[in-house]
């Protein structure tokens, strides 16, 4: 079952070649025969599992995944102890997840996470939660919760599973999103340094510097912390961030920008051992 709900990459291939077969495979190996009841009226009416399944696995093949979710809940809700039931969880999390109905696929997935812990399908289920955090992020000028949350999700994958394909995928992932929350660290540190709260600017840069070392957004945090630092009077800080800047990314505009502030004010990048600068750095490199 564990091939069957491999989630594509959107924006690449939309759907893997073999996704659709592995289903239909899957569920040969379950059913006694096709059914179709040709109802659709999900109000309770009790059908055989079988009868349930079969026109739900029709739907997916049919990529009509909108009608497929719920006959997959219908299967939970009439026969919660069947076999069935624990591959309809699932099934019906990613045809939620190929509607664009993150909301319901989460709670699925979830779902599954809490009755199969020990399934190999699990993993999995983790992947999917975080796939469906990771597809809602938004642009860095909106609260950034879900990012978190996907953050979150993706490491827990990492975590529980490190060699599985989903931790390989979560790691790509992982980067992305942390460079995302640096972002947004950013946009509000400039926020800050343009209306001259040049420490509440520190505060924000720092978290890049403590937390998102690694992303796109250090070598501009470096020189907006020797700018903030400079409109403070604050030489030795100031001199540092240009320093780490200057040794780290040589050839950025942001350590020409640094060492053109540092010049103004008759002074050359230093690093100063003592600075908390120096500090952060040292403990991530």
């Amino acid at each position: 079952m564990s091939e069957v709900l491999q989630i594509p990459q959107r924006g690449t291939v939309w759907r893997r070649p073999g996704v659709l077969s592995a289903i239909a495979l899957v569920a040969g190996s379950l059913l006694l025969g096709a059914c179709n009841s040709g109802k659709e009226d999900l109000a309770y009416q009790e059908r055989p599992v079988e009868q349930i399944y079969n026109q739900a696995m029709d739907y997916v093949q049919d990529s009509n995944y909108r009608k497929a979710a719920p006959q997959f809940d219908e299967v939970e809700r009439q026969h919660p102890y069947s076999v069935w039931a624990r591959h309809a969880i699932l099934t019906a999390a990613y045809s939620y997840y190929q509607t664009n109905d993150y909301d319901q696929a989460i709670l699925a997935a979830q779902r599954y996470i809490s009755l199969h812990p020990g399934s190999p399908d699990t993993a999995y289920a983790y992947y999917l939660v975080a796939i469906c955090y990771y597809e809602q992020i938004v642009d860095v000028g909106r609260d950034q919760q879900t990012t978190q949350n996907a953050l979150k999700a993706l490491e827990d994958v990492v975590r529980r599973y490190p060699s599985s394909e989903y931790a390989r995928d979560a790691r790509l992932k992982i980067d992305l999103t942390r460079d995302h929350l640096a972002g947004k660290e950013m946009e509000i540190g400039r926020y800050y340094l343009f209306s001259q709260q040049y420490v509440a600017a520190i505060n924000r840069f720092r978290i890049v510097l403590d937390k998102y070392q690694t992303t796109t957004h250090t070598p501009e945090a470096l020189e907006r912390i020797t700018e903030a630092y400079v409109a403070l009077g604050v030489r030795n800080e100031a001199q540092t961030a240009a320093a780490i800047l200057g040794y780290n990314y040589p050839g950025s505009r942001w350590y020409q920008d640094a060492y053109n502030l540092m010049k103004g004010t008759h002074s050359e990048p230093e690093v100063d051992k003592g600075s908390w600068i120096s500090r952060s750095w040292d403990s991530v490199f």
